[in-house]
């Protein structure tokens, strides 16, 4: 399962055991659209793994976000979508953040063990989902967590990587938006949470003027918005992201009351007009100065991809 891609020559959507990837299917601009953690292809030997069901299980995905916002190419960008669900590997991660809880053997030295978010049981292989309820009943090999980084989770950074390089190549600048989803409630109160949270890592992922407009697009579609509480911006945003290299790169967290039922895990009626918003904001963002330049030339568009 790692990288057998298939892509015909209309310039349709490349497809992998890992993603999906679809090519903008208008004036390409420098902007990149990614859903790490919306993927429901559940690996049989992983469901069997696991204690969990199904339903639990896809409760800790970012369930249909890769539909939300499936109208980015046709203004332009490029978007990403992962097939794997983060329950199994999480893609928001730095490579080898890994849990010793988890983990029987001895962690390789490049390991990351005493982050935050493997503090949580949220390493790249996750040990928990939701409220720490465990995903196993036992612990993992270490063999069996370093197969799924290599197979699952460097092929699809890698590609990730080449493809905002070819668009900074081709651009001299590349922006990435990375979507997720977030229960509507904080759990904490139950306090209900924005419409969408915008995280730049503090400032630090993204050129402030960019953060402002996306900010501006979303309140004139109605939406109430926070920046960077309670979320800041994972490993994808702080790794893609160097303002000071033309490199930029912000976190959406769409809150899921605005598009589904979150005990069924269904989409609602909804649905379609929270994808009309985020719709009106990518056009409004692709067409900001300095960043709306685009390259009609596809030829070189893809070559500098490769």
């Amino acid at each position: 399962m790692i990288e057998y891609e298939r892509q015909n020559e209309t310039g349709q959507a490349a497809q992998t055991a890992l993603f999906t990837l679809t090519p903008p299917q208008s004036e390409p601009v420098p902007f990149l659209v990614n859903s790490p953690h919306s993927g429901e292809m559940f690996p049989a030997p992983f469901l069997e793994r696991s204690q969990l069901s199904l339903a639990q299980l896809r409760r800790a995905s970012d369930l249909y976000v890769e539909r939300l916002i499936a109208s980015a190419p046709r203004h332009g960008a490029r978007l990403m979508a992962a097939h794997l669900p983060r329950s199994y590997i999480d893609l928001n991660r730095e490579p080898f953040e890994l849990d010793p809880r988890l983990i029987d053997g001895v962690l390789p030295p490049e390991a990351n063990s005493r982050s935050l978010r493997v503090a949580g049981g949220l390493g790249t292989v996750p040990r928990v989902i939701g409220d720490q309820v465990e995903i196993y009943a036992g612990k993992l090999g270490l063999d069996e967590v370093l197969l799924r980084i290599e197979q699952h989770y460097l092929p699809y950074h890698r590609r990730l990587y080449q493809e905002l390089a070819g668009l900074h190549a081709a651009f001299g600048q590349v922006v990435l938006i990375d979507c997720h989803s977030m229960p509507s409630q904080t759990g904490r109160g139950s306090l209900r949470q924005p419409d969408l949270v915008l995280g730049d890592r503090f400032g630090r992922s993204c050129a402030p003027e960019l953060m402002a407009e996306i900010e501006d697009a979303a309140r004139a579609q109605g939406l109430s918005v926070a920046k960077n509480q309670p979320y800041a911006g994972g490993y994808i945003t702080e790794y893609y992201g160097h303002p000071q290299a033309r490199w930029h790169a912000v976190q959406i967290e769409i809150n899921r009351a605005l598009y589904m039922d979150e005990r069924l895990l269904t989409p609602h009626a909804g649905f379609f007009a929270c994808a009309e918003a985020l719709e009106a904001i990518f056009l409004r963002v692709f067409a900001v100065e300095p960043f709306a330049q685009r390259n009609s030339d596809l030829h070189f568009y893809q070559k500098a991809a490769e």
